[in-house]
């Protein structure tokens, strides 16, 4: 058996970068398409620039490509292990379905076999298997069919292994499920991973408290890694499923409950897949998902319940993180939906082998089909302190929908603990395409007068049902706004270049009429399609020459669901159906954007609903210069 390659996702963006700024890593400064105008800094407390960053003139000037151009490359270096078609199931090997027989001997023994096989799937029928730790080895597929329940003693996850806890080295109680060193190695199928974790000791031991603070004061004196010892006696919680030092790993189609701390922990991997998976988390630091210094990881149609953040990326704490000093890069997260504590993603709060190159697109935050226990306060959670350093450079986000966001959409502090003299250079934001409706503020960018936050861009985005109408900019260098409108009113601090504009009521039409009675669109009228999968809008576009163009697309939609369309040049898919979530009023219309590739001459662009609700209300799209 072969585990099937993910699609590569679609490449597109209406935001061009410029050249890099000074302080921390290189990295392509994000801009608006063709902004142009003297540097300007935020005054505090206003959501507004005067006048567009120098970089974005820059940007226009060099032609430079969207940071989302990385993507694709990023994509083809992931590729998810294939493993040969042998079962190993651990039936054979002793276990019994009966959630109260102990069968880490049997995991222990079936992992051995398949591995000393040359790789296959070690098999969980279907049943409840009781079972304490289990270490995975290379080139095996532990396949989950039924629930595997873990032990709620501390001493079945002892020796002792080397672990990060909260971003320090140390040796502590192994993960429920642990692998150091693999290659190859999955945990796939359709049943559940129940860490059983309220049922025993482990929410009683809270944070970590003196054992904690004694890890704590080790990372920041360098104390050996050798002796850095925990486990029995001690209350450091380990984390459900903890990956160190793997190359190609998939974590497929499971359902992930009830973790003592982390849920899903992958620790200086490379190459990482994590799809279609649902996480449920009850204890504090009941994370979701937590790439820490790992490079080229998919995060996609995953499923986030959790009791705090719900894809924190991670790089170490304080001196321990600047002492290993590796970061995490590359991660690309897709088509998740976020409900959680606090942020959707996260990063931080340990980032000091910092981070770099983090795409989130086409997520949505409190989905009404998936509502969660709590209601996720960020889409977007940035938070570094003084003592922190390290950077986070290149965060890029488009297409993100949410509703009731109990906080700011998009959060970035540079002050979450105020200790130390170290902080990180924190720079390089693009947020394109954002529909936000319902939350404390659009954004909250809060740098320090001596660090500032540098080159944030956020374009063609909707916020709506806004508490604070006036989002907050403190220290903050070339906030570039387009196309940004809060609660009904236009923010925007540059606008982008003219394109050509396709007015809908002018193209061919199927199942639909143009109509007029909804105001604030463009040209003479916008098109109301039928409430059936299939109609369809199409365009004529001209292009002069062949190549990849950005396509921005005006739409509104009324209603409280999402209405879903494929885009389609030439007969030929553009990537993966957009969402057309609501709008909040058929008034109020919001721009996305996709990159096309064109041809010269003619090109028909067709937008087609993919459910049954139908295209919402469609204005005009329009050929980005």
């Amino acid at each position: 058996m072969t585990i099937s390659r993910r699609d590569l996702i679609k490449v597109g963006g209406a935001l061009l970068a410029g050249t890099g700024t000074t302080g921390g890593p290189t990295y392509a400064e994000s801009v608006a398409p063709g902004a142009a105008g003297s540097a300007g800094k935020a005054p505090a407390a206003t959501g507004a620039a005067t006048g567009a960053a120098t970089g974005a003139a820059t940007g226009a000037a060099t032609g430079a490509a969207s940071p989302w151009d990385r993507v694709p490359e990023i994509l083809a270096r992931i590729v998810p292990p294939a493993f040969p078609d042998r079962a190993f199931p651990i039936t054979d090997y002793g276990a019994k379905p009966d959630n109260s027989t102990d069968c880490t001997a049997a995991f222990r023994d079936a992992i051995a076999a398949c591995n000393a096989a040359g790789g296959g799937r070690v098999v969980v029928p279907s049943g409840t298997f009781r079972t304490g730790k289990i270490h995975l080895l290379s080139n095996v597929n532990l396949q989950v069919n039924g629930t595997i329940r873990f032990r709620t003693d501390p001493g079945s996850y002892l020796p002792t292994v080397l672990t990060r806890w909260e971003g320090i080295e140390c040796y502590n109680y192994s993960p429920f499920i642990y692998a150091n060193g693999q290659t190859n190695v999955a945990i796939t199928g359709t049943g559940t991973i129940d860490g059983n974790a309220p049922a025993g000791d482990w929410s009683s031991w809270g944070s970590g408290g003196a054992d904690r603070d004694q890890l704590r004061e080790w990372g920041a004196n360098d104390h050996p890694v050798a002796q850095r010892q925990f486990g029995s006696g001690h209350k450091l919680r380990p984390n459900m499923i903890g990956l160190y030092n793997c190359t190609a790993v998939l974590v497929e189609g499971v359902n992930l409950r009830n973790p003592a701390m982390w849920t899903l922990h992958p620790v200086y991997c490379t190459n990482v897949t994590v799809r279609n998976v649902t996480f449920y988390s009850t204890n504090s630091q009941g994370d979701g998902c937590d790439p820490d210094s790992c490079t080229d990881v998919l995060i996609t149609g995953c499923k986030f319940d959790t009791n705090d953040d719900c894809v924190p990326i991670k790089s170490g704490r304080d001196r321990d993180g600047r002492r290993v000093n590796r970061p995490s890069q590359n991660i690309v997260i897709q088509n998740c939906k976020f409900s959680g504590r606090w942020g959707g993603v996260t990063i931080g709060s340990e980032m000091s082998g910092g981070v770099r190159d983090v795409f989130a697109e086409d997520c949505e935050c409190n989905a009404p089909d998936f509502p969660g226990r709590y209601p996720v306060k960020y889409a977007l959670y940035v938070k570094t302190s003084f003592n922190r350093g390290g950077f986070v450079d290149g965060v890029h986000l488009r297409r993100i929908t949410g509703h009731d966001l109990e906080r700011s959409a998009l959060y970035v502090t540079l002050n979450y603990e105020t200790s130390g003299s170290l902080p990180p250079v924190v720079q390089n934001f693009t947020a394109d395409g954002l529909t936000i409706d319902g939350a404390a503020k659009a954004y909250d960018l809060d740098g320090r007068p001596t660090d500032h936050i540098k080159n944030v861009t956020i374009s063609n985005s909707t916020f709506t049902g806004i508490t604070t109408a006036t989002p907050t900019a403190s220290n903050v260098d070339n906030l570039v706004l387009s196309r940004v409108s809060v609660n009904g009113k236009d923010i925007s601090n540059t606008q982008p270049p003219a394109g050509t504009r396709y007015e809908a009521e002018d193209a061919v039409i199927s199942q639909g009429a143009a109509e007029s009675n909804h105001a604030g669109y463009s040209g003479t009228g916008f098109v109301n399609t039928d409430n059936v999968a299939g109609a369809y809008v199409e365009f004529a576009v001209s292009a002069a020459a062949a190549g990849s163009r950005s396509l921005t697309i005006r739409y509104a939609n009324g209603t409280s669901t999402n209405r879903p369309f494929a885009v389609t040049v030439n007969g030929t898919a553009a990537g993966s159906a957009l969402n057309a979530p609501g709008t909040g009023a058929w008034t109020t219309w919001v721009s996305t954007s996709v990159t096309v590739p064109l041809v010269p001459g003619a090109n028909a662009v067709r937008l087609t609903a993919t459910t049954a609700g139908g295209l919402p209300n469609l204005d005009y799209v329009e050929l980005q210069p």
